[in-house]
Parts: structure tokens; C-alpha cells; sequence
């Protein structure tokens, strides 16, 4: 049985940053990483959002993978 943190760090291992920060950003307890995550995930899914409040895209999808990264012990290059 493959549970979903399994799935969050194969998709990460992977190289599929979009779908490991979706999965991650419906845990119900991120801590201190929970904004980065979920920035993260509005810079995938609506990114013209997160531009169209002067945040850099890029830069939030970078802070959510070094967040997931720490958070999740995820052994992979960001």
C-alpha cells in the first residue's frame, strides 16, 4: 500500500515538484512550513495570482521545495 507522504517523496525523488507540493499542501499540519508549501501551491496552480501581487513565481516554487525538502526529509536535489 503506498501511503501519500510515500507518493509526496517518489513524485519529489522524481522530479514532479508540482504534484508533491499539491500533495503536501492538503496535509492538515505542515508547522512552520505550512505557508512556503502552500504559496508553493498557488504559484503552480495560479501563478498569474501570485504575480499579480508582486511575489516572484519562481521564487515561491523554490522556497516550497526547500521547505518540503526539510519538512519531509526528502533526499533531492532543489
Amino acid at each position: 500500500m503506498d501511503t501519500k507522504l510515500n507518493t509526496l517523496k517518489n513524485a519529489a525523488h522524481a522530479g514532479d515538484w508540482q504534484k508533491a507540493v499539491a500533495i503536501a499542501a492538503k496535509f492538515p499540519r505542515l508547522g512552520g512550513d505550512r505557508n512556503a508549501i502552500l504559496d508553493a501551491h498557488t504559484a503552480y496552480t495560479n501563478p498569474r495570482w501570485s504575480a499579480g501581487l508582486g511575489q516572484d513565481v519562481e521564487e515561491l516554487k523554490r522556497l516550497g521545495k526547500v521547505a518540503l525538502v526539510r519538512r519531509f526529509e526528502i533526499e533531492a536535489v532543489v
